[in-house]
């Protein structure tokens, strides 16, 4: 499979909460960093995702908006 993102991050899943509708899913990266993403509850359960399992990062995104006091 090929992908348009160019910033695909590799880690593991540390941890997965499930709600209602969505899920909140916490990926750990490299150097015991973290990104956490919420996808829908179908889309989590479809992927399997679980603690320990292997997972990736697609960040593709025109805007990034930073913000200080």
């Amino acid at each position: 499979m090929q992908l348009s993102p160019r910033n695909v991050i590799e880690g593991t899943v540390k941890q997965v909460v499930h709600g209602a509708v969505n899920s909140e899913v916490t990926l750990e990266i490299a150097g015991g960093h973290e990104i956490v993403s919420i996808i829908t509850k179908s889309s989590a359960q479809r992927l399997g995702l679980a603690e320990l399992k292997k997972a990736y990062a697609l960040i593709k995104a025109s805007n990034v908006m930073l913000a200080v006091d």
